[in-house]
């Protein structure tokens, strides 16, 4: 409790009254403390798909199975593209590790795009979580060849 001191004036010819009131004050510390913040494994998936596919040299995300069933569900009507696909997150209270799978692209520096796709996702997840990402393990499951034909189903002409 907090004492606050008033002054009334008083009506005309008299002097004015003090008087002290006790405010109470609701709650304990910062309201930004109160309560308790759960982020899903999933919210961190998709954070860290988005900024793994931001970094130059990642063609795709998952392995060539997952990535061949993604692009026929693309195609289904209603059917939405997966940010999370070849993204695994294990979200603890204040901790984060992640798995990627990635394809990247010939030509490249596997390690540099590693090293990048790493930084990347971390920075993002921290920066938007507040988590702290202990590790990312990335694997790199394939190399998209510049001659090779996207991974999708062809369209039947009707």
């Amino acid at each position: 409790m907090t004492e606050t001191t008033e002054q009334n004036r008083g009506t005309e010819g008299e002097a004015p009254v003090t008087r002290k009131t006790q405010v109470t004050k609701r709650g304990g510390g910062d309201a930004g403390t109160r309560g308790r913040t759960t982020i899903a494994d999933g919210v961190v998936e998709k954070i860290a798909g988005m900024a793994a596919r931001d970094v130059d040299g990642v063609h795709a995300m998952g392995s060539g199975l997952s990535r061949t069933f993604g692009a026929v569900r693309d195609r289904v009507p209603g059917g939405t593209k997966s940010v999370t696909r070849g993204v695994k997150a294990e979200v603890g209270e204040v901790q984060a590790a992640l798995d990627l799978e990635i394809v990247v692209e010939y030509g490249v520096s596997i390690a540099d795009v590693a090293r990048y796709v790493r930084e990347n996702v971390i920075n993002a997840v921290e920066r938007m979580t507040g988590l702290e990402v202990v590790e990312v393990n990335i694997a790199v499951s394939d190399v998209k060849l510049p001659e090779e034909e996207e991974e999708e189903p062809e369209r039947r002409i009707q």
